[in-house]
């Protein structure tokens, strides 16, 4: 199985939101199947058709969870090169149009979350940037056209 690249902050995000899956959730959904069958004839149970889908979602989830942190690839960003942008990087990019400073941290697929300056990896302006020095420009196609970027600094 392939390895996932992971920062030890979302390794630990992941592992809670497992966690409140097995001690919080599930126990919840098993206690609300258990209310809806009290009610009666199953076959037209709106409630316990909404329970047993909500546990066949948790189930699910509880087993991606599981695989991806059985593949997770730790890395620390503190060991890694400044001297080009490589996952687990901060990069301070200027906007070439608007002037524009913004920071982003390059993390997995898992981890993204734009509002938190975290841009994934697989995302465009995460491909461009991957292996880009400080200095360099970088042109992204976004779905509003073409986006032009300076690497200030890597961090």
């Amino acid at each position: 199985m392939e390895r996932i690249p992971i920062t030890r902050e979302g390794y630990e995000a992941l592992k809670k939101e497992l966690e409140n899956l097995k001690r919080v959730e599930r126990p919840l959904n098993i206690k609300a199947i258990e209310e809806a069958r009290a009610h009666g004839d199953l076959s037209e149970n709106a409630e316990f058709e909404a329970a047993k889908e909500r546990q066949a979602f948790i189930e699910a989830r509880i087993n991606e969870l599981q695989m991806k942190l059985g593949n997770a690839d730790i890395i620390d960003p503190d060991k890694l090169p400044r001297d080009r942008a490589v996952f687990g990087s901060r990069v301070v990019l200027e906007n070439l149009d608007t002037g524009e400073n913004v920071e982003y941290q390059l993390v997995g697929p898992d981890e993204s979350d734009i509002e938190k300056g975290k841009i994934s990896v697989s995302s465009p302006l995460g491909r461009a940037l991957i292996g880009q020095p400080p200095g360099q420009e970088v042109v992204m196609e976004a779905p509003g056209g073409k986006r032009c970027y300076e690497i200030l600094e890597i961090r």
